[in-house]
C-alpha cells in the first residue's frame, strides 16, 4: 500500500512539473504571440501606403517619382461628348502662301508634246502656283573695325575709338549672343551640344568656356530688366508664388517663382523657407494676395490674404478617396470644391450659392471622422487652419482658384536638369533664372523672346 502511494505521489509531482512547464510555455508563447501582433500591425501600416501608392495624379509629386507601368493615368477633368481634337469654331493653323515671295521661278512648256510645235515665243496662261519656304545657306558675317589717326592743320593728332562693345580683338556679335542664349535658356541645349550647333550650323566656333562666359555677359546685360520684372509682380495685387528642388554641383538648392499672367520672376536661392522669400522680396508681400500650395513659409509673409492651390487640393483628396473607399468624406470634399471651380468657370456665382458652399464646407470641418482614416483627419485639419484661404477665388474674380502658372514657371527649371543633369555652379543656376525671367515675361506679353534678347544683348555691360 505505501508503495502505491509512493508511486501515486511521485506521478502527482510529476504532473504538477508538467503543468508548471506548461504554464511558463503558454506565457511565453502569450508573450511572443503579443510581440508578433506588434510587428504584424507595424508591417500592415506600413504597406498600406504601397497599397494605394502617392503619384504625380493624386499628389503634388512630380511625374519623374511615379513607379513605370502605372495603372491608366487619371486626369482631374470630368468626361465629356466632345471627341478629341479641335473642336467646332477652333481656329486651326496651317502654311499659307506670301503675298510677295522672294524669288518665283517660271515654268512653261516650251513645246508641244502632241505634234512637237515649238512654244517658246507664246504667252503663257497662269493655272497654278506652290510656294516652298526654305533658309539660305547661313556664312558667319565678320566685320573688321579699323582706327584711323588724322592730324589737324593746327597740329593735334585726331584718334578715332572703337564702337560701343567692341571691347576685344576678336569677340561675338549681338546676335550670337542672343542666339546662345536663347538655345541654352529657351530651348534647353546643353553647353556642349550647343557649342557643336553653333559649328555645325552657323560654322562659328564657340568654346563651352566661350559659351558661360556670353551667358554670364547676357546675365549681366539682363540685370536691369530683371529687377523691373521684380519690381512690377509685386505691384500686382494677386501673385502665384512656387518652388523646387534644385541640383547645383550635386548639393541641393530652391528655385523659386513669383509671377501673374504678365510676368514671371525666378530666383534661386539655398533656403527654401521663410529666409528666402525674405531675401528675394525684401520689401515684403503686405500688398499682395499670395495664390499657393499649403508650404507654410508663405503665410508667414504677412500677406494680405492667400488662396490655396485647388488642384492641388483636388490630387490629395483623390489619393484619400483611393485609400479610403468605404469612407466617404474626401469623396463630398472634392465634389464640394469641384462644384465651385464649375460655378467660376460659368461665371455662375451668385452671393447664395457661395454661402451654400462655405456652409457645406463648415460642415465637412467640423464632421466627425472615422479614426482609422488618419490621413482623412489630417487633411481635414489643415483645412479648419487655412478655412479662409479656400473660396476665396469665388469673391474675387483676379483671384485664381489654382496655382498652374506658377507651377508652369518652375517646371522649367525642372526640364532644364532633365536635359542637363545639374547646374555646375550658383552663378550659372542664376543665370538662368535671370534670363528665364525675361523669356517667359516676353511669352506672356505675346513678344517673340528671341527679339526681346536681342535687344537685350545691344545693351552695354557697366563693368566688363
Amino acid at each position: 500500500m505505501i508503495e502505491q502511494f509512493s508511486i501515486l505521489f511521485a506521478r502527482i509531482d510529476g504532473l504538477l512539473d508538467r503543468i508548471d512547464y506548461l504554464e511558463s510555455e503558454i506565457s511565453r508563447l502569450g508573450s511572443e504571440n503579443q510581440s508578433l501582433r506588434g510587428q504584424v500591425e507595424d508591417l500592415t501600416k506600413r504597406l498600406s501606403k504601397y497599397e494605394t501608392p502617392k503619384n504625380s495624379q493624386n499628389s503634388s509629386r512630380p511625374p519623374s517619382s511615379d513607379f513605370p507601368k502605372l495603372a491608366k493615368t487619371q486626369s482631374l477633368r470630368e468626361p465629356t461628348l466632345k471627341k478629341p481634337g479641335g473642336q467646332p469654331g477652333h481656329e486651326g493653323s496651317t502654311l499659307r502662301m506670301v503675298a510677295t515671295p522672294d524669288i518665283t521661278e517660271q515654268h512653261t512648256p516650251s513645246y508641244c508634246i502632241c505634234c512637237g510645235e515649238d512654244l517658246s515665243s507664246q504667252k503663257g496662261c497662269l493655272t497654278g502656283k506652290r510656294q516652298v519656304i526654305d533658309l539660305p545657306p547661313i556664312i558667319p558675317i565678320v566685320t573688321e573695325h579699323q582706327l584711323f589717326d588724322k592730324r589737324c592743320k593746327c597740329g593735334h593728332i585726331n584718334k578715332a575709338s572703337y564702337p560701343v562693345g567692341v571691347t576685344a580683338p576678336v569677340s561675338y556679335g549681338e546676335n550670337v549672343q542672343a542666339l546662345i542664349a536663347y538655345l541654352s535658356v529657351r530651348q534647353f541645349i546643353p553647353i556642349k551640344r550647343l557649342s557643336e550647333f553653333m559649328s555645325d550650323a552657323f560654322g562659328v566656333p564657340v568654346s563651352t568656356g566661350g559659351i558661360d562666359y556670353i551667358l554670364g555677359k547676357m546675365t549681366k546685360k539682363a540685370s536691369v530688366v530683371y529687377e523691373s520684372i521684380r519690381e512690377d509682380v509685386l505691384k500686382n495685387a494677386v501673385v502665384g508664388a512656387d518652388e523646387t528642388g534644385v541640383n547645383i554641383n550635386g548639393k541641393n538648392n530652391w528655385a523659386w517663382t513669383f509671377q501673374y499672367e504678365k510676368a514671371t520672376f525666378l530666383a534661386v536661392h539655398p533656403n527654401r523657407g521663410r529666409k528666402a522669400i525674405e531675401e528675394i522680396m525684401p520689401e515684403g508681400l503686405q500688398n499682395n494676395i499670395l495664390v499657393t500650395d499649403c508650404w507654410s513659409s508663405y503665410f508667414k509673409t504677412g500677406a494680405v490674404s492667400h488662396q490655396l492651390c485647388t488642384a492641388h487640393l483636388l490630387r490629395e483628396l483623390t489619393f484619400l478617396k483611393e485609400k479610403y473607399k468605404a469612407d466617404t468624406w474626401a469623396t463630398r470634399m472634392s465634389a464640394l470644391i469641384t462644384n465651385a471651380l464649375c460655378l467660376r468657370r460659368e461665371n455662375d456665382v451668385t452671393k447664395t450659392k457661395e454661402e451654400q458652399i462655405l456652409t457645406s464646407f463648415a460642415d465637412l470641418t467640423i464632421e466627425p471622422i472615422n479614426q482609422a482614416c488618419k490621413e482623412v483627419i489630417v487633411f481635414q485639419k489643415r483645412m479648419v487652419k487655412y478655412a479662409d484661404y479656400v473660396f476665396n477665388f469665388l469673391q474675387n474674380k483676379d483671384i485664381p482658384p489654382d496655382n498652374n502658372g506658377s507651377e508652369r514657371a518652375i517646371r522649367n527649371f525642372k526640364v532644364k536638369l532633365k536635359v542637363s543633369g545639374f547646374f555646375k555652379s550658383f552663378q550659372g543656376a542664376v543665370s538662368y533664372a535671370t534670363i528665364r525671367s525675361v523669356i517667359d515675361t516676353a511669352i506672356k506679353n505675346s513678344q517673340n523672346p528671341l527679339e526681346i534678347i536681342k535687344l537685350i544683348a545691344q545693351c552695354e555691360v557697366a563693368t566688363e
